[in-house]
């Protein structure tokens, strides 16, 4: 019987948002009169977050002082994932998953980032390397037809522009930003049937891309992190350890890439928090990515 890869082409919490602190409305003294109103004090004002996700509005602020949402010069919005553990992979019990989804183990990312609200789209590629590769062209849609090389690059040249050091996400990074807390096979739970309200796949595509952010996001506030188009990531593929690990980058050398997230031509199955494929980093049909930054600039 084949793998279910077999016919596959070669091809965090926003946890800044924090719990606000408010006071409650002072209440008259029973049997006394009101006092004469008073002028408002200046009150500093708090970041408005009648936008976020009500699992971000919850959390518990890890990193104070750090803003929850950056923008940068070429409009590309990234949201901060605060540092965290996670459990990465996929369970024996998973009869389902591949066997290089397992054995699911304990991840531990110590440092918060901050990862793209969206795929990098064609017109964000462009301001930066002077030119689309895209197969699906729309300025709004995400680039496509994209290596690893290439998307080293884009970074490379962000980073010179934006005097601040954007890179690919490590794969554990991303994993962690995609499960945004859940445990299930999707971030929105086991059921498959609810896809469409989250991606672009096979059976709602139309057989293309479509532009960034049109489906819910996830709990943590990202868009496409399943569908639309696949995204490098910045390791070497290697199997997974059995034991609990801290940052993990993968292997230091191998001839593959990892990318994620399923795409646009590609079933459900695809589209699993856990699902990871590789491929040579020469390689560009169907591939796109999203950038990760670290709040230090470094």
């Amino acid at each position: 019987m084949k793998s279910k890869k077999a016919w596959l082409m070669p091809v965090s919490l926003l946890l800044v948002c924090g719990m606000i602190a408010c006071g409650e409305k002072p209440q008259p003294v029973v049997g006394k009169p009101k006092p004469a109103a008073e002028e408002p004090k200046a009150e500093v004002s708090e970041p408005d977050l009648t936008e976020l996700p009500k699992a971000a509005k919850e959390a518990v602020a890890a990193q104070k002082g750090l803003p929850v949402e950056i923008t940068n010069s070429i409009g590309m919005k990234l949201v901060l994932i605060a540092a965290g553990e996670f459990m990465m992979g996929s369970p024996d019990s998973d009869r389902d998953a591949d066997n290089d989804e397992k054995p699911q183990h304990k991840v531990r990312i110590t440092k918060p980032f901050y990862l793209g609200v969206h795929e990098v789209t064609q017109q964000q590629y462009e301001k930066v390397i002077g030119e689309n590769p895209s197969e699906f062209k729309g300025a709004g849609n995400p680039v496509e037809t994209v290596s690893w090389d290439d998307a080293v690059e884009f970074c490379k040249k962000l980073s010179a522009k934006e005097g601040k050091t954007y890179r690919l996400p490590t794969e554990a990074e991303w994993e962690y930003a995609c499960r945004a807390g859940t445990t299930t096979a999707y971030s929105f739970g086991d059921d498959e049937e609810s896809l469409g309200e989250y991606a672009w796949y096979n059976d709602n595509s139309d057989v293309k891309t479509h532009p960034a952010g049109e489906k819910k996001p996830n709990p943590w506030g990202l868009y496409d992190m399943h569908g639309n188009v696949w995204e490098w990531c910045q390791d070497w593929y290697g199997e997974y350890p059995a034991e609990h690990v801290t940052n993990p980058r993968g292997p230091s050398q191998a001839t593959t890439r990892v990318y994620r997230g399923g795409g646009w031509s590609f079933p459900v199955w695809y589209c699993r928090s856990s699902f990871r494929y590789r491929i040579e980093p020469t390689y560009r049909d169907d591939l796109g990515f999203r950038v990760a930054a670290d709040p230090s600039g470094k």
